[in-house]
This record gives structure tokens, C-alpha cells and sequence, in this order.
């Protein structure tokens, strides 16, 4: 699996390269490469394979799979915000705020929003017009009141909230904060295909989820200079997790029971669908 999330990083760098060549030199410009760089690009893999298992050329596939990656890091570097989760680190370096400052964090954020739909929409992705449209409506569903930013809004005020989140509370919550952008993705290459999308749909729904308690394991057992960000941040602020709620060992065995389902969601394309297997397992194995 790291042998496939390093040629997708290629593939990926390779495209926001040319991409941001074309946006003039400024602050922005450098702030916007700064903040797409790294990570592990599971996000546009599943975009990728995704249209693979519906034939669907790579060369078109790779736009709302840096798109994806675009919009993800937008919410990344807005997170990290002081009047967010105020992080310093990110990536194992200096989050954007830090290494610009605010107002310069704000307005990357903003361009790589409006970036991600640009690469959502262009003529060289998707074959259609209708099939573009889609895919920007349902970015949009995803990352906005409905999705990502609803998740992030109930984040923050349980923050505040002198009730603890129940678990169903924290399901919901995480499907916008997290589940919403890596269910787009795993469903793209369906979108692009005019095809149906619910297997992979229900594959996203396990995998985001799984996705999100072992960020919570992470949290708890991982130390910062290996993750590459701060931890256990949620336990020294009292937040509910699924670990604090579920204990350490029955996480793990929850995630792991999602693993099960999001591979039994992708029997309708057998032995095809194998790389999205093995990242179902790889998303509970790492540990960054």
C-alpha cells in the first residue's frame, strides 16, 4: 500500500506543479505549494482507483484527485488556526499561520478552496458536462453546512459544552468533519462514470469512520515527532473520542469490524477492487 500512496504522491505533486506554475509568484502562490505538499494522499488514491474500477482514463481521474487533495488541505490550514485548533505543526512542519502568519493562512485557504472546484470542473476531468456538474455539486454537499465545515462547527462547540458528546454525537459529527471529503472521493470515479455509486458509497462510509477512530488511537498512543502534529490535545481539553468512550481496545476492535464491512461493500468488483482492500487495512495500521 505505501508503494501505491507514493506513486499517487508523484502523480499528484507532479499535476499541482503544473497546476500552480500558471498562478504568478507571490506570497500565496508559495503558501499554496506549501500547504499540498506531503501527506498521504489517500484521499486522491481513492479518487484514482475509484475510476479505475470504472474505466475511466487516469489522465482525467488525476484532476478532482488533486481537487480533493486541494480541498483537504484548504481545511487543513484553517484548522489550524489560532481561533481553530491552533496548531504549530503540521506534517512535521510549521503550519502555514506560523510560517506566514494569519492573514496570509486565511486567504491560502480561501485559494484552495476555489482551486479545488476549478479542478473539479475542468474539461480535461470528467468527459461530460453533466458528469462535472455532479462532481462539483457534490463537492460542494461535502465540504460545506451539509458536510465538512457542519462537522468542524459541532467539533468546536463541544468544545464549549459543559455535556460531553454522546457517541452516536461523535459519529455524526465526524461523518461531516471527516467522512464527507473521503466519501466524494471514494465515489468519483462512479460520478465520472455516470455509474452507481452506492458500493463504494457504503465501502466510504466504513473507511471514514474507521479513518477517524484511529486518528483517535493515534492521538492517545502516538508521540508528535512521529505523527508530525501535536497529540493528545483532546484528552488534555476533555473532549469526548471514541476512545475515551470506547476505551483503547474496543476502538481498535470497532475500526477493525469497519475494515470487514468496507471490503464486504466491494464484492460487486472482486479482485478488482483489491487496492481499495488493502487501503481499508492500511487506514487502522498507520500510525500518523
Amino acid at each position: 500500500m505505501q508503494d501505491h500512496l507514493t506513486a499517487v504522491s508523484d502523480q499528484v505533486n507532479a499535476h499541482f506543479e503544473q497546476i500552480l506554475s500558471d498562478i504568478a509568484d507571490s506570497p500565496i502562490s508559495g503558501a499554496m505549494r506549501y500547504a499540498v505538499s506531503g501527506g498521504k494522499r489517500v484521499r486522491a488514491l481513492l479518487v484514482l482507483e475509484s475510476a479505475r474500477l470504472h474505466n475511466v482514463d487516469s489522465a482525467r481521474a488525476i484532476w478532482p484527485a488533486c481537487a480533493i487533495e486541494a480541498m483537504h488541505a484548504y481545511s487543513l490550514v484553517h484548522d489550524d488556526l489560532p481561533c481553530m485548533d491552533d496548531d504549530d505543526l503540521r506534517r512535521g512542519q510549521p503550519t502555514v499561520h506560523v510560517k506566514w502568519d494569519e492573514t496570509t493562512a486565511v486567504l491560502v485557504g480561501d485559494a484552495l478552496q476555489s482551486l479545488a472546484f476549478e479542478l473539479t470542473m475542468h474539461p480535461k476531468g470528467a468527459e461530460t458536462a453533466e458528469a462535472r456538474a455532479n462532481l462539483g455539486f457534490g463537492l460542494a454537499r461535502a465540504a460545506g453546512a451539509q458536510g465538512m465545515v457542519l462537522g468542524q462547527a459541532l467539533d468546536i462547540a463541544a468544545e464549549t459544552s459543559p455535556d460531553q458528546l454522546t457517541l452516536n454525537e461523535i459519529t455524526t459529527l465526524q461523518a461531516g468533519k471527516t467522512g464527507a471529503l473521503i466519501a466524494w472521493a471514494a465515489t468519483a470515479g462512479a460520478v465520472m462514470a455516470q455509474a452507481d455509486s452506492a458500493p463504494l458509497q457504503a465501502y466510504a462510509a466504513a473507511v471514514g469512520l474507521a479513518f477517524q477512530i484511529q486518528d483517535d488511537v493515534i492521538d492517545v498512543t502516538g508521540d508528535s515527532a512521529s505523527v508530525g502534529k501535536a497529540v493528545g490535545k483532546d484528552a488534555i481539553a476533555g473532549k469526548a473520542t471514541f476512545v475515551s468512550l470506547l476505551g483503547l481496545d474496543e476502538a481498535k476492535r470497532r475500526a477493525s469490524d469497519l475494515v470487514i464491512s468496507a471490503c464486504d461493500a466491494l464484492s460487486l468488483y472482486g479482485q478488482e477492487a483489491d487496492t481499495l482492500r488493502q487501503l481499508a487495512h492500511f487506514v487502522i495500521s498507520r500510525r500518523t
